[in-house]
């Protein structure tokens, strides 16, 4: 009897199961980006751009190497993408307290005022995915996420729970 449960608990391992996720991943990356890709659209702005100014929002005091980290861009492509946002007052560098070497970034009132208006629609989607879903399946989500991050260290970053504001 046994032999028969754990048979049935495995169907989700089949090819097909496996490929409806993949594309679920991608159909949902589509509709959760294109509100904000039609905003960052009106500043010549990209979801490079849209990542810099969600992280730097949500880590103030952020270093330019932990960004890096993050991101996994190289210093040229940030450089460029910062660049810009830094240029047109969305967020603004300082240097560090102990290291006046380091850049802390951190959003601008205009950065914050942006980043709020692109993560909206996101916040709401995924608001109604978890009521719809329930805690249960919340945290399964949140299983299924963390298996899938390639590394350790970013998978710790999300057992230290939310960053202090």
């Amino acid at each position: 009897m046994s032999d028969v449960k754990s048979a049935a608990n495995l169907l989700f391992l089949r090819e097909e199961e496996l490929r409806q996720g993949i594309e679920l991943l991608y159909y949902a990356y589509r509709d959760f980006t294109a509100e904000p890709d039609a905003m960052l659209a009106r500043y010549g702005f990209g979801r490079a751009h849209h990542r810099v100014i969600y992280f730097v929002g949500r880590h103030p005091q952020m270093s330019v190497s932990d960004l890096l980290a993050i991101l996994r861009i190289t210093k040229q492509s940030l450089s460029r993408v910062l660049g810009q946002l830094v240029r047109q007052g969305f967020i603004q560098q300082k240097p560090g307290s102990r290291d006046r070497r380091q850049r802390l970034l951190e959003l601008t009132d205009k950065g914050i005022e942006l980043e709020r208006q692109l993560s909206e629609n996101q916040r709401q989607r995924i608001a109604k995915a978890y009521r719809e879903a329930g805690a249960q399946a919340v945290e399964g989500f949140r299983k299924v996420m963390l298996g899938i991050i390639s590394t350790d260290a970013d998978r710790r970053r999300f057992e230290r729970g939310p960053p202090s504001r």
